[in-house]
Formats: C-alpha cells, structure tokens, sequence
C-alpha cells in the first residue's frame, strides 16, 4: 500500500528503508522522539507497516476511529495468539525480544468468546471488590517504606528506587503473598521486562505464583488471590496462574511507568506547581500525551480483509497505537471541549484494562505521598538529558534522577495492613525472610 498523497519525510535518523519500508519502532532514534514517528505514519493513513523487533512485521493501527473500530470489533479482529500466522509459520521464533508480550497464554488476554468472559468476569468481579481505604493505607505504607531507603541521600532514581517498586509491592500485598513468595514475584517481574535473563525470571515468577495458588487453595484469605479463587466461575489452577501472572506482570510495569510518567511531568512542568500541585491533572495529561503503554492491543484478523487503508491476510499482527491515536488531530478538539477521559491509554471495548481505577488511585496516592514526604524535591539533571527505554511496546524513562533535603527515615504507619503481612507470612509456615525485598519491607513494617 503506497502513502496517501506525496510521500512522507521519515523522522531524522529513522532506518525505515532498510526494512523493506517498514517503519522501525525499537532503538534509540524511536524512543527519542515517538512523536516524530507517529507523524511520519499518519501519512500512510489510519495504520500503518511497521516492525517491531528485527523481522517481526506488524500493521500499526494510528487513528482513533479506527482504533475504536478494532477493538470493540471482537468478530473480526481475534485475541488468541495462536492464531499469529507468522509465528505458526516459524517467521517469529519464541526467542524473540517481542515474543513474551505477544506469544499466546492461557489468560484473559489471549482469549476470545465465551472463554473470554468467563476468565474476565472473574478477574473484574474480583478487582471490584479492592477497598478503596485498604489500597490508599497499603500504598501510603510502602511509599513510607522506599522513602526510608534513600530519603537520607538527598538524591534517588525516581524510577529504580520508587515507580518500579512501588507497584510490585503494593500487588503482593494485594494478592497475599507471604514473604518467600513475594520475594520471588518481584524478582520474576522485574527480570522479564528489564530483559535480564527472562527465561529464569519466567520461570521464577510461574512457580513463585503456582505456590501462592496451592497456599490459598488451603488456607484462602483476604485478598485478590482467594477471592479470584472463590469466584462462580470455577478457575482450574492452572487458569489461576496464568490470571494472577497477567495482573501481577502486565499490572505492575504499565503502572511504573505510569507513575514514572506522571512525575517527569509534574517535575518538568512548572504550571503544575503554580496551580498547586494538579497530580489528577497531569496524570490526565499523562494519559493523552505520553501513555505508559504506547503501541499494543495485539489483534488477528479473522479472514483476509481491508482496513484502515492496509490489506490484511488473517492471522497478520495488528497493533493500535494509543500514543498515537490520543495526539492525532481529530481528537484535538474533543479534548479541548473538556473531555479528558476520551483518550485510548487504558484501551476500550471487551479488552479494556480491568484494573483503571485502582491503577489511577495508586498512582495519584504514591506521588501525594512521596512529594509529602520531600516537598522540595526536584529533577537533578536538565531535562533533555533524561532518556527513554528502547522497545516497541513500552514509554519508559531509563532513570528519572532527583534531589531533595535529606529526610529522616519514616517509621511504619498503621498496623492493620502491618497485620495482614504477618499473618500471610504465618499462612507459609515460615518468618519474613531476610535478603528479599519483599521480606525486607514486611521485617520494617512489622517492627
């Protein structure tokens, strides 16, 4: 498919003709300057081709009605990845750097039809019941907690030592993980998505999270885990497994970059500050402008068809560019007539994250929070110093450097949640461990 009118400029430093046209979004030139890139693509019209990692091709789906149109289009355009035509056919390999987001598990991600809404009603009926108060005290305590870690430095990696950890925690107090389990969790987590030896952290993470499930299938508890558990749906535990991995993995690095995300601007941002702080505003703005999640929603089409200006065979990957969607041009004015809730960050239709609003609620709670405890903190570096991770998938800052006044380590607040820990420490037969970071956090909470 030729681009509509003249053809486009590619961004400086864009490769696209050495990938047989396709446009590139991996390396350092994309993740620069995405905008670039997406600008570059609307030329094609409302999708795109592009590749996702060396020889992985992909339609890259840009504008919102179109976007919209896919994704609540589910006759169409199909979930489960073993429908993939170029990996059936040995084009893509499981070793490639794209394949652990988009190779096909059985989870509500990767599921279509009835299957699908069972494994979805039971994961959203089981994330409805998260208590507001219970997920403002837990995040409160685990930001105290990373606080006290380096507050007395008078300089952090906002991200290293903050965002990335901050939601891995508040999940495995979430899920009711004792102390050896959840040690486990974060090391899995954290090594899939940094890339570091992803096939042990893989590992480690689905027998960390089989051990949590056979621990509530005996003694069952307060928590997402049990209630997911005892839900009418009847999940096998094998179905729980690869539900608690999804939320645990694909909750946890969208909401690090979200927070991550979220205070590059307020720190980049002054009017934030003039106008008194507005961290549901820039998170808002966030949302649109800068998604953590900026190209995904990993589709197949049914049959051969045409859409959005592309030919597509079945079983082709498309993509939906949120990014991409939210800052094209027809959406400026809807945004500008004050609807700040339309953008495509969270996705939309039988897909959509299930998980919004207490991402949203921690989000906000952990920055409240941190910048309660070090009001004057401030970015440490110029600002077009900070750089951004490579990858298709993902808008992440590689460090986000700050210094503020040296603090104090905090004390644990609370003790209801404090309790919990210990208790699901006890449900293991074993005492917070020492070495681990989750055990560490329960041995300071719990003193």
């Amino acid at each position: 498919m030729q681009p509509h009118d003249t053809a486009p400029v590619p961004p400086p430093g864009c490769p696209a003709h050495g990938s047989g046209g396709r446009v590139p979004l991996y390396g350092p030139e994309f993740a620069a300057d995405p905008r670039a890139y997406y600008d570059y693509l609307r030329h094609y019209g409302p999708a795109a081709p592009v590749e996702l990692a060396p020889g992985v091709e992909a339609t890259l789906v840009t504008d919102y009605a179109a976007a919209l149109q896919l994704l609540h289009d589910s006759g169409t355009f199909r979930k489960d990845a073993r429908r993939w035509r170029a990996f059936n056919e040995g084009k893509v390999g499981p070793d490639s750097p794209v394949a652990p987001l988009l190779a096909y598990r059985p989870n509500c991600m990767f599921a279509d039809g009835a299957d699908h809404l069972r494994l979805r009603q039971a994961v959203t009926d089981s994330m409805a019941r998260v208590d507001t108060r219970r997920l403002s005290r837990s995040t409160e305590q685990i930001s105290g907690y990373l606080v006290s870690q380096f507050g007395g430095r008078g300089s952090a990696d906002l991200l290293g030592d903050y965002a990335k950890q901050l939601p891995l925690f508040v999940f495995n107090e979430l899920f009711g993980c004792p102390a050896g389990i959840g040690d486990r969790v974060l090391f899995g987590i954290s090594g899939m998505f940094d890339g570091v030896n992803a096939d042990k952290a893989t590992e480690v993470l689905f027998g960390a999270v089989g051990e949590l499930v056979a621990l509530k299938r005996s003694k069952p508890g307060d928590d997402v885990t049990s209630w997911l558990m005892r839900h009418e749906a009847g999940l096998t535990d094998e179905e729980m497994v690869h539900q608690l991995a999804l939320l645990l993995g694909a909750g946890a690095e969208p909401l690090r970059n979200l927070i991550g995300n979220t205070l590059h601007r307020l720190l980049t941002h002054d009017r934030y500050a003039r106008e008194g702080g507005l961290i549901d505003e820039a998170l808002d703005d966030t949302l649109w402008e800068n998604p953590p999640m900026s190209n995904y929603a990993p589709h197949y089409p049914a049959t051969d068809l045409d859409f959005a200006g592309q030919h597509l065979q079945a079983g082709d990957l498309v993509l939906v560019s949120f990014a991409a969607a939210n800052t094209g041009p027809a959406l400026a004015e809807s945004r500008q007539a004050g609807s700040n809730r339309a953008h495509l960050a969270w996705s939309a239709g039988p897909h959509a994250c299930p998980s919004k609003e207490p991402a949203r609620h921690i989000t906000v709670t952990a920055i409240e929070h941190l910048f309660n405890q070090l009001p004057d903190i401030e970015l440490a570096i110029p600002e077009d110093s900070l750089t951004w991770r490579p990858g298709p998938f993902n808008r992440a800052l590689a460090t986000l450097p700050a210094r503020f006044t040296p603090v104090r380590p905090a004390r644990p607040a609370g003790e209801r949640t404090a309790q919990a820990a210990t208790a699901a420490s006890a449900e293991a037969g074993r005492r917070p461990e020492r070495g681990g970071l989750w055990s560490s956090f329960l041995t300071w909470l719990t003193r």
